[in-house]
């Protein structure tokens, strides 16, 4: 029996701790808190909650990412892939409804690492990944035009398409004051960079905006711009944990979206570790990864906070800035819990179109849309996927498109399983110049007596193998007096290939067609010893090599 596989990177990485790697790891601890920041606050507030339990996310998650997850330098948070998802579980059940869902998903990553699943959700099909965030990343961004163009509306409807719709009946609504806002808070994210790439552009953007609409209000008598504090009482406090009242009925309700949430964070995480690995050189542990992030969502709700997952651009930022093991995500969590404690009232006063400039950029570096116009490039079934997963994510919801993206994930796996063995008749001879499984060593060619069918399986034995025997075997004219399989190549089989196969020896056999098996590996043979083969066959129909299934062959028609 296999042991559990959680092996938390921070125990391994301070176990040859120095000064050197502590001092730069603070450093970069500092500077990624001070990234994460506004972050956390727009994610929360965009997620349909107040935005300290943005912030609490961040610092919960975090620290608990950092403790136990199987990346060096995973930062983990709430990220914008989770915002569509739960805006609409707190829409449909409530604040709780979400706490619950989250604590369910975090049992569920759990069992993910446990049952040692993180190396196969890391192959999940990339049009699939890159449908659904992309779709993820038009839907943020249309979450986010009212308040980047301070658009005065009661109500803004749930649906894609019946936002548009609203913005476009409501396009004289727009603040003037608030556009400008928002559209300078773009602006400034992008130039930040060229600048100075420590600085966070978002972080520049919401002092000077905030700044500005201060000063606007104060000495232009400017009231138009609505505010963090317009909307939510900022408290700066620390709840203490919770656990919501569970009833059966609503965790069935929740599973739905429970299994979102784990599949989506899981997706997210492992990438983000992923592409941490290529940075560092360095290789996570993918099944204690999914363990670390399961404890992340486990502990996040019960102190009021929403699910979290492993964040690339907060992690590329800890590597960028010099942060080498967990310490550096330990001590971003401890950088946002001061703030949180003692700056955090001055957030009430960071405009909302401040906030939906900053979603829009992290919309657009979400949305992929060059890898989106690449793969239209791929084989129409790539194509067909990702468009389909795309706008299936846009038009109804994220549950909907995941569902339906692992659908096609084992579809295509079986798809791409079932072409990769090969079923061929050989006529007339068998070459065996590149055979292994011959004993005589003196000859080139074999030649296949009449009466005698030779069929060679390449590759693992499967659901599709015994479709192409019957198409295969149905061209042949003549009813032959002996089949031999060739099964040299043939690694391993299944159950369904195991009924596939008995289910060709017994129509074979009523036709008065004898089967011979060749060349079986040991442990192929020893599966279809155990399902009774020897008996169906007879031992001596079962050989190890070709010639001797040919001896075999000639003894049966003489």
């Amino acid at each position: 029996m296999k042991t559990l596989d959680f092996k938390p990177k921070f125990f391994s990485a301070i176990a040859h701790y120095d000064k050197k790697t502590f001092v730069a790891d603070v450093m970069a601890g500092l500077i990624v808190g001070i990234v994460a920041l506004p972050l956390a606050i727009a994610f929360g507030i965009a997620s349909g909650v107040s935005p300290e339990k943005g912030i609490i996310t961040a610092i919960v998650a975090g620290l608990f990412c950092s403790l136990f997850g199987g990346s060096k330098v995973q930062i983990g948070g709430p990220t914008g892939a989770f915002i569509i998802i739960v805006y609409g579980i707190i829409q449909q059940y409530g604040m709780q409804g979400l706490t619950i869902a989250t604590l369910m998903a975090g049992v569920f990553l759990i069992l993910l690492g446990v049952l040692r699943l993180g190396t196969i959700i890391k192959y999940i099909p990339y049009p699939i990944v890159v449908g659904f965030t992309s779709g993820i990343a038009v839907t943020i961004f249309t979450t986010q035009v009212k308040d980047l163009l301070g658009m005065q509306m009661t109500t803004v409807p749930a649906d894609f398409m019946e936002k548009w719709v609203a913005y476009i009946n409501n396009i004289a609504n727009i603040d003037l004051w608030s556009t400008v806002m928002g559209v300078a808070s773009v602006i400034i994210i992008a130039l930040t960079p060229r600048v100075s790439k420590k600085v966070p552009g978002s972080l520049v953007a919401i002092i000077i905006i905030t700044v500005a609409a201060l000063l606007l209000k104060q000495y232009a008598g400017v009231t138009t711009i609505e505010t963090i504090g317009d909307r939510f009482s900022i408290h700066s406090e620390l709840p203490e944990a919770t656990l919501p009242a569970l009833s059966w009925e609503t965790i069935k309700g929740l599973v739905g979206p429970a299994v979102t949430i784990a599949v989506l964070g899981a997706i997210e995480s492992l990438l983000s570790a992923t592409v941490a690995d290529g940075v560092i050189g360095d290789h996570h542990n993918s099944n204690t990864e999914l363990i670390g992030q399961g404890l992340a969502n486990i502990a996040s709700p019960l102190f009021g906070g929403i699910p979290a997952t492993g964040a690339i651009a907060r992690t590329m930022t800890n590597i960028n800035n010099g942060g080498r093991t967990p310490v550096a995500g330990i001590v971003h969590a401890v950088v946002l819990l001061l703030i949180f404690l003692f700056l955090m009232p001055l957030a009430q006063y960071i405009p909302m179109a401040c906030l939906a400039g900053v979603l829009v950029v992290v919309s657009y570096n979400m949305s992929g849309w060059r890898s989106f116009l690449a793969m239209l490039r791929n084989p129409k079934s790539d194509v067909t996927v990702l468009l389909l997963t795309f706008f299936l994510t846009i038009i109804f919801d994220l549950t909907v498109a995941i569902e339906f993206g692992l659908i096609c994930a084992c579809l295509l796996f079986m798809k791409r399983v079932s072409e990769a063995t090969d079923v061929t008749a050989i006529y007339d001879e068998i070459d065996l110049n590149e055979d292994a499984d011959m004993e005589r060593g003196d000859l080139i060619h074999l030649t296949i007596p009449e009466g005698v069918e030779v069929y060679e399986i390449n590759g693992p034995y499967f659901f599709g193998a015994g479709n192409r025997f019957e198409d295969i075997m149905s061209s042949y004219n003549d009813r032959p007096k002996v089949r031999i399989i060739r099964m040299r190549k043939v690694p391993f089989i299944d159950s369904t290939g195991l009924h596939n196969l008995e289910n060709m020896c017994l129509m074979s056999q009523k036709e008065g067609i004898t089967v011979v098996l060749s060349g079986v590996n040991p442990k192929v043979e020893a599966v279809l010893r155990r399902n009774n083969f020897e008996k169906l066959l007879g031992k001596e129909n079962i050989c190890s090599h070709i010639d001797l299934a040919l001896a075999r062959a000639n003894e049966i028609i003489s």
